[in-house]
């Protein structure tokens, strides 16, 4: 989550050119505990670098949904990895499983972070889907370039899908997890 949050501030700050501060923290355990990343952007300068309403959650985990979701704004974007967050305090959230995609089709579930920055890039106008890709493969390890381009590109293309189902049915259901895994 952390490097999440880190590598979508440079995305919105280094390629989309809008002012954003990052900020992360990390709950008491020494492992496997919970972690916050908060990303603000704005067109001006920024004077306080703490989210005190939010406009997006991206929640990974059960926990940070049901920790973190009476901050989000009434008109803010709920994104849900669906894996792990089974109950969805909103009908209006985009429930994608980010974790099962990883695990299936890359066998390797840490990139479900990628595959999730992917998502929001499609579902939000906050960064370019350009600017995505160039911070995550300005950050990746030098051989897993392909791999998580790939990543990104399914997180974008199960966005794609979640979002016309959306249009179509004015309200946003939760796309068949064999859609999403065949969709890229």
């Amino acid at each position: 989550m952390i490097l999440m949050g880190i590598i979508l501030a440079e995305a919105i700050g280094i390629y989309d050119g809008k002012y954003v501060a990052q900020t992360q923290s990390y709950g008491p355990e020494a492992r496997g505990g919970s972690s916050k990343s908060e990303v603000i952007v704005s067109d001006e300068e920024i004077d306080y670098p703490k989210a005190m309403h939010l406009d997006l959650l991206l929640a990974m985990s059960q926990k940070s949904c049901d920790e973190f979701y009476p901050d989000l704004n009434s008109d803010g974007l709920l994104i849900v990895d669906s894996t792990f967050v089974t109950q969805v305090p909103t009908a209006k959230a985009f429930q994608v499983p980010f974790t099962r995609m990883a695990r299936e089709k890359f066998n390797r579930e840490v990139v479900a972070n990628i595959i999730a920055l992917g998502a929001l890039a499609q579902l939000t106008p906050i960064v370019s889907a350009r600017a995505v890709e160039s911070a995550v493969l300005a950050r990746v390890p030098k051989g897993t370039e392909t791999l998580n381009r790939d990543a990104l590109k399914a997180g974008m293309n199960a966005a794609k899908r979640a979002k016309e189902a959306w249009t179509k049915l004015e309200a946003i259901p939760e796309v068949p997890k064999e859609d999403l895994l065949d969709s890229y």
